[in-house]
């Protein structure tokens, strides 16, 4: 188990994410081609024993190894929250991410993680709000985020580790 007394253990986690990412990706990349015709209830069913023994406040480790993106309103409203004009939250917080458009963090972990919290949860971007995006729909036109997150997200991991296994076990899986 990666969680000790509702702390998450991530020296674990990280180690077993990395035993398991090959075989995990390996599966996901074969789910873009073959998707079972259940699959959103199958998700659904899944992703709910996954919150059963996922904690997110006892981890961060997004918060600590990721960067959302921000969108234009996400920048207004965290803002206007601080008290402090659009422009001078970006100098202070964000730069372009190299070849894209999209606005990010300049700092990992994120400046508004206090103690494995967020400071401005209420205000957080679209992104965080939406993260680990397990709804997304169809849940196979992201599997390349799903991909990503293996290493990051313990309850991405988690819940990929389980559908293999059902999918795997259950389906004709060639």
């Amino acid at each position: 188990m990666i969680y000790l007394q509702g702390i998450m253990d991530l020296s674990k986690f990280k180690i077993k994410a990395a035993r398991k990412k090959k075989a995990l990706s390996a599966f996901l990349l074969k789910l873009d081609d073959i998707v079972p015709h259940d699959m959103p209830e199958l998700v659904a069913k899944v992703d709910a024993t996954v919150w059963q023994d996922t904690n997110c406040t006892a981890c961060a480790n997004c918060c600590k190894t990721m960067t959302p993106t921000y969108l234009q309103a996400d920048i207004d409203r965290i803002s206007a929250h601080l008290g402090m004009p659009s422009a001078t939250f970006i100098d202070q917080w964000l730069k372009k991410e190299e070849g894209s458009e999209d606005w990010v963090n300049t700092t990992q972990p994120c400046q508004f993680l206090v103690n494995d919290m967020c400071s401005i949860y209420d205000v957080r971007p679209a992104d965080c709000a939406e993260f680990p995006h397990h709804d997304k729909k169809p849940f196979d036109a992201y599997n390349e985020t799903f991909t990503n997150n293996l290493m990051h997200c313990p309850a991405t991991f988690t819940l990929v580790e389980r559908l293999k296994k059902v999918v795997e076990r259950e389906y004709e899986w060639l």
